[in-house]
C-alpha cells in the first residue's frame, strides 16, 4: 500500500518534504483512514506494554500517529490554500472521522489510568525538564479533554464533538464560497478612478479568471475593511463593495452561516459546561498566558474608552475633510487624504517601490540574515501543490541545514481568505526531523508579466508571517507536541509580532524599498512622511479591532443555561445582528463609523479557524511585542548577538517551557504595557 499511497511511508525528498507530484486527491481519505487505524493499533500496543513507564507510554503516545500527522498537516494545508470539489467531500467526511478518533484516545479510561499513575510519581522518575513538563502536559490535556467524566457524560461529550467538528468545516466552506460569490463585477473602467494602473490590470486578470466575459472584478479580503475603498473615488462604488463585505454570511442563500455559528455557540457552551467550566471562553483561556475570563475583560475594557475617544477625534476630523458626515465606506478613503495632506503620504505612490520579490529577498530574508545568520537558497528541484509555490532551503549560521521554508504568496479562488502559516513537517529531535514551514497569504496576482506591487500593510503581513515562520525553523525540542508555534493561543502571535519591526528599520528599508523599473531607493519625500504617520489611525485600528475581540468573547462567555434561541445574559439569542449590537453596545465599543475588524458571520478566526475565544491574542501578545521592540532598541537592534539571544531562550523553545518563563528568560522581568499604551496612542 506504501508503494500506492504517499503518505503511509516516510517522504524520502529532502526534509521528509511531502511528494506532492505524487499525491492525488483520492489519496487522502484512504491515509486518514489508514492512519487512524495504525494509531488505535500503537495505541492498544501502549496498553499491553506491561506496567507504565515513561519511555513505553508517554513517549510512544508521541511516537505514535505518525501516518495520520504526514496526511492531516498536508490536506488541511492544501483544504485552506488549494481546495478542490474532491477536498471539501473528504473535509466534510473526516472531521467527524477525526473527532471521534481523538476522543477514541483521550477518554480511553485505560490509558488515563497510566498517564495518571506516571504523573502522581513525575518527581521520582528522574525526568529531565523536558520530559517533565510533557508528562504534565499530557495529563492536563487528558483532564481538560474529559477523561474524569463518567460514561453517560463521556458519550454526550463525542457527539458534541463530532458535531462541532463538522460545523467548523462547513462554516468554512460556506463562508469561502460566499467570499467567491460577492466579489464585484465592475463594467465601465471609470468607476475604478482612483486604482493604480496595475490594480486595474488585476482586476481585469480576476474578472478573465472567474469566467466574466469582460469588465473588472473586485475580490475581498478576509476583514471587513477592504483596500480598494482607501483610492476608489466614486462613492457608490465603494459603499457597493462595503456592504458586501459586511454583508457575507448573512446573505439568506446557501453560504448564510448564521445557523451553523449559532449552534457552533450553543455546542461549545454545553461541552464548557459538561467539562465543568462556567464558559467555552472560560475553558479556553484556562490553558493560555491570561488565565481568566477576567484578566481579559479586564484588559479589553481598560483600552476601549481611549480607543473609542481616538475614534471620534478621527471621525470628526474626516468629516471636516470630506466637507460632509462620513459613512463607513468613506472612512479609508478620506482617511487617506488627509495622511496624504498631513503627512504628505501617498500610499499609491509607494507600490512602485514595494515589489513583492525585492521585498522578500532583501527585506524579509536580509532581516533574518543579519539578525540569525541564516542563509536562504531556492530549490526550484522540489513539488509543489500549485506552480505558485516556492521553497528555500534554509541553512544555519554555521552552514548546517536547518530547514525548508515554502511561500505561497498570491490570492486565488481557491484559496481561503487571510495569511497564515503552518508546518508541513515539524521539528523534533525524537523523531528526527527538521521543520518544513509554509507561509500563505493574499496578494493579488498581477497580470501576467507585470510585477506584484504591493501596499505598505501587505508588507507587513509578509514581515508578520515570516515572524511564525522563524518559530517554527528555529525548533530546537524533543517532543513534537512541543514543536515550534506549540505554545499558548495568547503567546504565539508575539514572535511575529516582533518580526514586523525590521520592515521600518532604515538599514532595511533602504534594500528593499526600491523602485521597481529603476533601482531607485524610496526617496526621502515619501520616507519620512510614512514614518512620521505610523501613528495615525490608531483610533479606527484599535477599536476595530477591540470590538472583533468583545464579539468573540460575548459569544463565548454564554453559558450552558444560556441557551442560545432563548433568553441569555445578553438577551434572546436567535439573531446573530441583535446579538452582535447588544454586546457592542454592552462592551462600549459600539461605533457608528467603525464596524468590528471581523463580523460573526464571516469570523473564521474564531468559528473555523481555532482561535475561539482567543481573538484577543494579538493584542494580548501585542504587551510582549511592544516590550521586547523597546529592548531591543535599547540594545542596538539589528545586531546577531540580539538576535541570538531571542532565538536561544525564546523562539528555539517552542511550548518545552512554560511560555512567561521563556519571556522573563529573554526579557530578564515580567513585560510592562506602558510601550503598547504609547505605541496605540493609549497613554
Amino acid at each position: 500500500m506504501a508503494s500506492e499511497n504517499p503518505f503511509l511511508a516516510p517522504s524520502e525528498l529532502p526534509y521528509r518534504l511531502p511528494d506532492f507530484a505524487a499525491i492525488t486527491d483520492e489519496h487522502y481519505l484512504p491515509a486518514f483512514e489508514q492512519g487512524m487505524a495504525e494509531q488505535r493499533a500503537e495505541v492498544e500496543a501502549i496498553l499491553g506494554s506491561g506496567p507504565p513507564t515513561f519511555a513505553n507510554t508517554i513517549e510512544a503516545l508521541e511516537l505514535s500517529g505518525q501516518t495520520l500527522s504526514r496526511v492531516s498537516r498536508v490536506f488541511f494545508s492544501r483544504a485552506g490554500a488549494h481546495t478542490t470539489p474532491r477536498i471539501e467531500e473528504v473535509r466534510a467526511a473526516v472531521a467527524p472521522m477525526l473527532a471521534a478518533h481523538a476522543d477514541s484516545i483521550s477518554l480511553d479510561p485505560r490509558l488515563f489510568a497510566r498517564i495518571t499513575a506516571l504523573h502522581a510519581q513525575r518527581d521520582e522518575l528522574g525526568l529531565d525538564p523536558e520530559s517533565h513538563r510533557l508528562l504534565e502536559r499530557h495529563q492536563t490535556d487528558a483532564v481538560r479533554a474529559g477523561a474524569e467524566l463518567g460514561d453517560a457524560d463521556k458519550e454526550r461529550l463525542r457527539e458534541l464533538n463530532t458535531e462541532l467538528s463538522s460545523l467548523s468545516t462547513t462554516f468554512s466552506a460556506r463562508l469561502l464560497t460566499g467570499a467567491n460569490v460577492a466579489a464585484v463585477h465592475v463594467r465601465d473602467v471609470a468607476r475604478l478612478d482612483g486604482l493604480s494602473p496595475g490594480a486595474i490590470s488585476a482586476a481585469a486578470a480576476a474578472a478573465t479568471a472567474r469566467g466574466h466575459g469582460s469588465g473588472y472584478l473586485i475580490t475581498l479580503v478576509l476583514p471587513t475593511g477592504q483596500p480598494v475603498l482607501e483610492s476608489l473615488t466614486d462613492r457608490g462604488l465603494r459603499e457597493e463593495i462595503h456592504r458586501v463585505s459586511i454583508g457575507r454570511g448573512a446573505t439568506g442563500d446557501e453560504n448564510d452561516t448564521r445557523d451553523v455559528l449559532l449552534r457552533l455557540a450553543a455546542l461549545r457552551a454545553e461541552r464548557a459546561g459538561l467539562l465543568g467550566h462556567p464558559s467555552h471562553a472560560a475553558y479556553v483561556i484556562e490553558d493560555n498566558t491570561a488565565g481568566s475570563v477576567d484578566a481579559v475583560a479586564s484588559m479589553l475594557a481598560d483600552l476601549a474608552p481611549a480607543a473609542m475617544a481616538n475614534a471620534d477625534a478621527e471621525a470628526a476630523e474626516l468629516a471636516e475633510a470630506a466637507g460632509h458626515l462620513i459613512e463607513p465606506w468613506d472612512w479609508a478613503f478620506y482617511a487617506e487624504k488627509v495622511r496624504r495632506e498631513r503627512y504628505e503620504v501617498d500610499a499609491t505612490a509607494l507600490r512602485p517601490y514595494l515589489e513583492l520579490e525585492r521585498v522578500l529577498q532583501h527585506g524579509v530574508f536580509h532581516a533574518a540574515e543579519e539578525l540569525y545568520g541564516i542563509r536562504f537558497h531556492e530549490r526550484h528541484d522540489l513539488p509543489t501543490y500549485h506552480p505558485d509555490v516556492r521553497f528555500w532551503e534554509v541553512f544555519d549560521a554555521d552552514g548546517t541545514p536547518l530547514g525548508l521554508y515554502g511561500g505561497d504568496y498570491f490570492a486565488r479562488e481557491s484559496k481561503r481568505g487571510g495569511a497564515w502559516m503552518n508546518a508541513l513537517v515539524p521539528q523534533s529531535g525524537l523523531l528526527g526531523t527538521r521543520p518544513v514551514v509554509m507561509n500563505t497569504l493574499n496578494i493579488s496576482k498581477p497580470a501576467e508579466g507585470e510585477p506584484a506591487l504591493l501596499t505598505i500593510d501587505e508588507v507587513r503581513t509578509l514581515f508578520h508571517e515570516f515572524g511564525h515562520a522563524l518559530h517554527g525553523l528555529f525548533s530546537a525540542v524533543r517532543y513534537p507536541t512541543f514543536s515550534g508555534t506549540s505554545v499558548p493561543r495568547d503567546f504565539v502571535e508575539f514572535p511575529s509580532q516582533v518580526n514586523e519591526m525590521w520592515l521600518e528599520r532604515p538599514e532595511i528599508l533602504a534594500r528593499y524599498a526600491r523602485h521597481h523599473l529603476t533601482g531607485e531607493p524610496l526617496p526621502a519625500e515619501l520616507l519620512e512622511p510614512l514614518l512620521a504617520s505610523r501613528s495615525y489611525g490608531e483610533g479606527f485600528r484599535t477599536t476595530e479591532y477591540l470590538a472583533a475581540s468583545l464579539l468573540d468573547q460575548a459569544w463565548h462567555t454564554l453559558g450552558a443555561d444560556d441557551t442560545v434561541g432563548g433568553a441569555g445574559t445578553l438577551g434572546t439569542v436567535d439573531d446573530v445582528r441583535t446579538f452582535e449590537a447588544e454586546a457592542l453596545r454592552k462592551a462600549g465599543i459600539a461605533h457608528p463609523l467603525v464596524p468590528p475588524r471581523y463580523r460573526s458571520t464571516y469570523f473564521n478566526h474564531v468559528f473555523a479557524g481555532g482561535y475561539s475565544a482567543g481573538y484577543y491574542s494579538y493584542i494580548w501578545s501585542e504587551v510582549l511585542d511592544a516590550d521586547t521592540v523597546e529592548w531591543f532598541e535599547e540594545n542596538g537592534g539589528l545586531r546577531r548577538a540580539n538576535g541570538d539571544h531571542f532565538r536561544r531562550t525564546l523562539l528555539s523553545r517552542g511550548g518545552a517551557v512554560d511560555a512567561m518563563d521563556a519571556y522573563r528568560a529573554f526579557r530578564g522581568r515580567d513585560p510592562e504595557i506602558r510601550p503598547l499604551l504609547v505605541r496605540r496612542n493609549l497613554a
